[in-house]
């Protein structure tokens, strides 16, 4: 039946223009998705943005706006505006983290912990909010966890990982200083250090001598990111960015 309190109370041929406002400062991504959903439900609807993904604004400011019927408008809004929102969300929590550790060798990264089906736009809104991604999915490199090494010793794995899959990269998580000086010894591309504290991190990474790259995650705060940079890492991985970022809150007023 479609939207039925527009057909209701919108005459049919009623122009919509309205405009995108950010009701709260953050970092904007997501545009295209928006763009898209108003393209999917009306082909003649026009988004223009004044803004771009990575772009930081303020409370009140203009973002872009929007030319078409009004019924077309209406039907799109709140799945744009959900994308949208969403998207900026995860870009502005990002930023945050990023500069958290502004003035260290750190880089912040995703992980695979997003929401379904959003996977690829929450990682394009890591990068606008000026993060990096982490894998998209298993099959872009290995990733040696704890479950793995339920069997074998971490010089196996990497051993194994590395003759099944010659030059992709290997990286093998540790949960101790042994099995840092394991992996260590055996030479992966880089260590994950999960669930360590930085005086930990500090220790483990000591123990490499700054033989491998060095990654920390495992409930990583903004209260607790800059000590973790500065005990050595050189990326922190953090689920939070993406899976429990709060939404930017953006509106679409009709003019």
């Amino acid at each position: 039946l479609g939207d039925l309190t527009s057909i209701a109370v919108v005459p049919e041929n009623a122009p919509g223009p309205a405009r995108f406002v950010a009701r709260a400062g953050g970092v904007i991504a997501g545009t295209a998705a928006a763009t898209e959903t108003f393209a999917q439900v009306d082909p003649t609807v026009c988004v223009t943005w004044s803004v771009t993904d990575g772009a930081t604004v303020d409370d009140g400011a203009e973002l872009g706006r929007v030319e078409g019927l009004a019924r077309s408008l209406l039907v799109a809004e709140r799945t744009a505006l959900n994308l949208l929102t969403h998207c900026s969300g995860v870009a502005s929590l990002t930023r945050r983290f990023v500069d958290a550790v502004a003035g260290t060798s750190a880089r912040i990264r995703d992980t695979r912990k997003t929401l379904p089906g959003l996977r690829a736009l929450e990682k394009a809104a890591v990068r606008a909010g000026g993060g990096f991604n982490h894998r998209e999915s298993l099959s872009d490199a290995v990733l040696i966890k704890d479950n793995h090494l339920a069997h074998l010793p971490v010089r196996d794995a990497v051993e194994q990982a590395r003759a099944r899959w010659p030059g992709r990269v290997v990286e093998v998580e540790c949960d101790s200083l042994d099995q840092v000086a394991e992996a260590k010894a055996v030479g992966p591309d880089l260590v994950l250090l999960d669930n360590m504290t930085p005086a930990e991190v500090t220790e483990a990474v000591a123990v490499l001598g700054g033989a491998l790259p060095v990654e920390v995650s495992g409930g990583v705060t903004l209260e607790t990111v800059r000590a973790y940079a500065e005990a050595g890492a050189d990326f922190v991985s953090v689920g939070a960015i993406t899976h429990s970022a709060p939404v930017l809150d953006i509106a679409l007023d009709l003019l």
